[in-house]
């Protein structure tokens, strides 16, 4: 993808365009007159604006996938990529359960009206309060090692099968992959030597669990398989396995494959303010070929995997989060300011918008968020190589280091609508550096029968 519309040597600064999908949603907003102006006055700074119908749509997608392979599956969302409560309420009411690492996280869960027994709980060392509630929930317990193996019987033994015939706190063992130096799960002299330890009235083992990096089909796909003999040898032991997670690590894919791939071969420090460019293996891979829903059925057809657990009569578990929150949320910042420099010669703005980039996360990984801002209200006009910097005092408080191709200069009190940002950007860093209010989410809901939005701040339970 080239740039058309700039003055000659001017596209040399200038980033390649990463222009992100876009939903029907989306188009309605960016076309409607006057929401996203209505809400900025209202909220008076800047905003994540969520679309739960979004999340709805993908929990939908990856059921469509265990249905149509015959597998038996089960969705874990995994609350760490975004703390909406809207998108809880979204599993509540499409049939997903909850991936949860914390106390605080368990119980806004069960506030958002998912089931203890819908909850898996994963994470290191779990502190003795999540596991308590995870016992008297009847959730799911990843357990990562040995000594919370033991923790967790004796909660099993004291407290029972609660409301039910069944013993014991149910578990999985979470399984180190072979060759990883990942400081998660247990190695295979470990895991035989728990499932010598359990007792089936403390614990009652469902199964095994793990997460890769990366998005390799072929890895998960080859890791569970091995892991089904696993599964047969805990039964052969007297345990009831009938589930095998493999965790998250679903792509999303944000931008067209040739955009990507303009961006990866003519990406260079010319493009980037102060020549701030990002190590070239640093991005996430914003363009993702076998995305979300695509990948799941790719890992379940890889080799029959999909085949062999339904013969074995094994649940496959999934914990997407940024999969589960694609195109389901932007954030919005107001361009308080302006200013012109140059760069090699070349004059380019300088945005400084009402809010920090520790509401963009990705910035403050030594990466850069790509997909680009969309400038609203929409004009005609010519196009303009455009870095943006945040409000606070540090030199490193940019969104965007590199000069994105904005179709016209921005001004004061324009928007910028940064897409898709739902998954991971919103919360992970957040902070009121400055005493500036952390930016509130605002729900967007359909309303019958008209093209409009009604909107709400999203609020506790």
């Amino acid at each position: 993808m080239g740039l058309t519309g700039l003055q000659p040597g001017i596209s040399t600064i200038t980033a390649a365009p990463m222009p992100a999908h876009r939903d029907e949603w989306e188009e309605r907003l960016l076309a409607h007159p006057t929401l996203l102006r209505d809400i900025a006055e209202s909220v008076g700074g800047p905003f994540h604006l969520m679309y739960p119908a979004r999340v709805a749509m993908n929990i939908k997608a990856f059921q469509q996938v265990f249905a149509g392979k015959g597998v038996v599956g089960a969705i874990y969302y995994g609350k760490k990529a975004n703390k909406s409560p809207a998108v809880v309420r979204a599993c509540a009411e499409n049939g997903a359960g909850v991936d949860v690492s914390s106390a605080g996280e368990f119980r806004a869960a069960l506030a958002g009206g998912v089931l203890g027994r819908d909850l898996m709980v994963t994470g290191p060392a779990k502190s003795q309060e999540l596991l308590l509630l995870a016992a008297r929930h009847r959730a799911l317990v990843a357990i990562d090692d040995l000594d919370e193996l033991a923790r967790l019987s004796a909660l099993g033994s004291a407290h029972g099968a609660l409301g039910g015939a069944q013993a014991g706190a149910r578990a999985l063992l979470r399984v180190l992959p072979p060759g990883s130096a990942s400081r998660f799960g247990m190695t295979g002299d470990e895991l035989d030597l728990a499932l010598t330890l359990i007792d089936a009235d403390s614990i009652r083992l469902e199964g095994f669990s793990f997460h890769l990096r990366g998005y390799a089909v072929a890895d998960r796909a080859a890791l569970a398989s091995t892991l089904i003999a696993r599964c047969r040898e805990a039964r052969g032991l007297g345990h009831p396995v009938t589930t095998l997670s493999i965790g998250g690590g679903f792509g999303v894919d944000y931008v067209p494959a040739a955009a990507w791939a303009a961006f990866r071969e003519g990406v260079n420090p010319r493009w980037f303010h102060s020549d701030r460019a990002p190590q070239p293996d640093s991005y996430y891979p914003y363009h993702c070929p076998v995305p979300g829903p695509a990948m799941l059925a790719a890992i379940l057809e890889y080799e029959d995997l999909g085949d062999r657990l339904r013969a074995a009569g094994i649940r496959i578990a999934i914990e997407p989060g940024r999969a589960l929150l694609d195109r389901a949320g932007s954030t919005v910042f107001q361009v308080q300011g302006a200013k012109t420099r140059t760069a090699h010669g070349h004059p380019y703005r300088i945005l400084t918008v009402n809010g920090t980039s520790l509401s963009l996360s990705e910035q403050w990984f030594d990466s850069e968020y790509l997909p680009d801002p969309v400038l609203w209200p929409q004009r005609p006009g010519s196009v303009s190589p455009t870095c943006v910097g945040g409000s606070s005092c540090l030199e490193e408080d940019m969104l965007s280091w590199r000069r994105i191709p904005l179709p016209r200069p921005a001004v004061t009190d324009d928007l910028l609508i940064y897409p898709n940002t739902a998954g991971y950007q919103m919360d992970s860093n957040e902070s009121a550096f400055h005493d500036q209010p952390i930016p509130p989410k605002v729900v967007l809901h359909n309303v019958t029968g008209e093209r409009h939005f009604e909107w709400e701040l999203d609020s506790p339970n």
